[in-house]
């Protein structure tokens, strides 16, 4: 079922300052900000050559990340991103094997424009694990 992984996501409080780290001090290209409303962040890529890392800043005091940070405000990881062909029979596969879809069970579109779903980390040893249909 899992493809390869897409991205490892890292909350930040300061997503200025963390790009700007990952520029000058680790010399990696960088994403430009991208607001995703539905989700409650902005995020940026850091493009690799075997994966990405995304960096995400709260959008709004509703944001799930609002509330990672209030528990971890130096930030840290959020959550691993794996691929899968399609999304919606792993859905039905992890459901049927007692996995939790958060949200509702129903897809919404990433910030890679792509379907993506979220499994809870209590499922998964304390990891929170998007799925994103490629």
């Amino acid at each position: 079922m899992l493809g390869r992984v897409n991205h490892v996501a890292i909350a930040v409080p300061n997503l200025a300052i963390a790009t700007e780290s990952y520029k000058t001090t680790l010399g990696a290209k960088v994403s430009e900000a991208q607001a995703l409303p539905e989700h409650g962040v902005t995020v940026v890529f850091v493009e690799l050559p075997n994966t990405k890392i995304e960096l995400l800043e709260p959008l709004g005091e509703k944001s799930p990340i609002a509330a990672f940070l209030a528990k971890s405000p130096d930030g840290g990881m959020h959550h691993i991103c794996y691929e899968v062909d399609d999304i919606l029979a792993a859905r039905d596969q992890l459901v049927a094997a007692g996995a939790r879809v958060l949200g509702g069970g129903e897809p919404k579109i990433g910030a890679h424009n792509k379907p993506v779903l979220f499994l809870h980390p209590k499922d998964f040893f304390g990891t929170l694990i998007e799925l994103e249909q490629v």
